[in-house]
């Protein structure tokens, strides 16, 4: 499933059963078991990816306190951001969204619960990786190239390494077209208890009408949205920063 989900296309047995390193007969099995439950539905091209697995991702929604939290941020504040904010977590080298307050001005980008975006470009994804591990960050990008998805953002790992010593330092990060065209979003970490960060905020809106008092007022909104939602988790921003480095030695 995970194979068919980064393809973002139906495969054959014969590919799939290459790919997984399995068997073909095991693959037959597993592929029809799966279709049969709904996980998986058979085309004309292959296999994809089934509507059974929208229960599994509401299920993990319903039952993710981050996001519950994120949910009920709302109700306690008198009044809430006219732009879009998302709360997203990282798996990897990707940020999945699972919660999305959209705004009133239409970004052209729909943020919806389970989308994926890369990290190291998506605001939220940059907030996160500013305070992980810089051991950890090698691990994820070995190569120094890096793929993008507009003309902006790091295409490097150095270049990247740059952006979260400069998101650690003013604490909040910057996606300035780096996702869409005309979209600038900010960010800020989620921390946990341990000073861990484990979700990120981004507050998104329209470049053509940022200037810098509204792209400053952005600024102190994401951080203080962060921030709220740190202390509802009982969490706590880390005592101790990273080396600027990043992940480069």
């Amino acid at each position: 499933m995970d194979v068919l989900a980064r393809g973002g296309r139906p495969m054959g047995l014969s590919e799939l059963a290459s790919v997984l390193c399995l068997p073909k007969s095991s693959v037959h099995g597993l592929c029809h078991t799966l279709a049969a439950s709904g996980y998986l539905r058979r085309t004309d091209a292959g296999f994809f990816i089934g509507p059974a697995v929208m229960g599994l991702a509401h299920a993990f929604l319903r039952h993710t306190s981050v996001a519950q939290e994120f949910a009920s941020l709302w109700q306690a504040l008198p009044s809430p951001p006219v732009e879009t904010v998302i709360l997203s977590v990282l798996v990897g080298t990707e940020v999945i969204y699972v919660g999305a307050r959209n705004g009133n001005r239409p970004l052209g980008l729909a943020f919806t619960e389970g989308m994926r975006l890369p990290a190291h470009l998506a605001a939220s994804g940059k907030a996160m990786l500013a305070w992980r591990d810089p051991a950890e960050l090698r691990v994820l990008y070995p190569d120094a190239a890096l793929p993008r998805l507009t003309h902006k953002g790091p295409d490097t790992v150095g270049a990247l390494a740059e952006e979260l010593a400069q998101t650690r330092g003013r604490g909040w990060s910057i996606d300035d077209e780096g996702v869409r065209e005309g979209v600038v979003c900010f960010g800020a970490p989620v921390f946990d208890a341990s000073g861990s960060p484990i979700a990120g905020l981004g507050l998104c809106a329209h470049k053509s009408m940022l200037d810098e008092a509204s792209a400053a007022l952005h600024q102190r909104t994401v951080t203080d949205l962060a921030g709220q939602l740190t202390k509802r988790l009982g969490g706590s921003a880390p005592k101790a920063s990273f080396p600027p480095s990043g992940p480069n030695p």
